[in-house]
C-alpha cells in the first residue's frame, strides 16, 4: 500500500487505521471493455476479406453469386439440399445427397453457405444449418467454395458465439486444411480442403 507507513499502534486502534486507509484510498475507473475489430458494414467485410486472405484462402467481394459460381462449370460439386436455386448454375454436375464417403471423395469441389464468419480471426463457423448439410460434405472434398453474406459476418469471437446454438455441431474454419510435419514445412489438405474461396456477398 502507498502512503506513510502505518504508526506504532497496537490493536483495535491499528486495524481501524488500515480500513481507515482502505476507505479513503482512490479506487481506479473500470477498464473499457474491448471487443476487438468490431466494425459495423463494409469496414466488417473490409477486415474479414484481409483476414481470410491471410489464410492463403481465394477471397472475391461479389454482388452476384450465379454469376460468381460461373466458375464451376465442368466439375462435379457437391451441393446440401436447401442451397438456393438460382446457386445451382447450368454446367455444373451437382451431386446431391445421400452421396457414400467414397463419392464425396472423388467430387472436384463442395459449395456451401455458412451460419456466420469472424471478421476478427477471418473464421468461418458452419452448423449444419440451411445450405451447409452435414459435416462430412465439407471435410472430404478438395475444393470449398463457401457464400458468405455481409450480414452474416460478426466483429468479434463474442458476438459470433452469441448469434449461434452451443447444442449444433460447430465447424470453425479459418483458410484451407493445413498443419505442419516434423520439420515445420506446411502440407494443405491432410484432414479438409486443399482449396477454401470465399463469396463474401455485399
Amino acid at each position: 500500500m502507498e502512503g506513510k507507513p502505518l504508526p506504532e499502534v497496537a490493536g483495535t486502534a491499528a486495524r481501524e487505521e488500515i480500513l481507515r486507509r482502505i476507505r479513503d484510498a482512490r479506487v481506479p475507473a473500470a477498464a473499457p471493455v474491448v471487443r476487438g475489430y468490431h466494425r459495423e458494414g463494409p469496414g466488417g467485410v473490409e477486415l474479414f476479406a484481409e483476414r481470410v486472405a491471410d489464410y492463403r484462402a481465394v477471397v472475391r467481394v461479389v454482388t452476384d453469386v450465379p454469376e460468381a459460381l460461373s466458375s464451376l462449370r465442368g466439375k462435379d460439386v457437391v451441393a446440401p439440399d436447401d442451397v438456393p436455386d438460382e446457386w445451382l448454375v447450368d454446367g455444373v454436375g451437382w451431386l446431391r445427397e445421400p452421396l457414400s464417403i467414397g463419392e464425396l471423395d472423388r467430387a472436384d469441389g463442395v459449395l456451401t453457405g455458412c451460419a456466420v464468419a469472424i471478421a476478427d480471426t477471418g473464421t468461418i463457423v458452419l452448423d449444419g444449418g440451411v445450405a451447409q448439410g452435414r459435416r462430412a460434405l465439407t471435410l472430404l472434398p478438395d475444393y470449398h467454395v463457401c457464400v458468405v453474406r455481409a450480414d452474416q459476418i460478426a466483429g468479434s469471437v463474442p458476438e459470433a458465439l452469441a448469434r449461434l446454438q452451443p447444442t449444433r455441431p460447430l465447424t470453425f474454419i479459418s483458410g484451407p486444411s493445413a498443419t505442419s510435419d516434423i520439420e515445420l514445412n506446411r502440407v494443405e489438405g491432410v484432414h479438409g480442403p486443399r482449396v477454401l474461396e470465399v463469396l463474401i456477398v455485399t
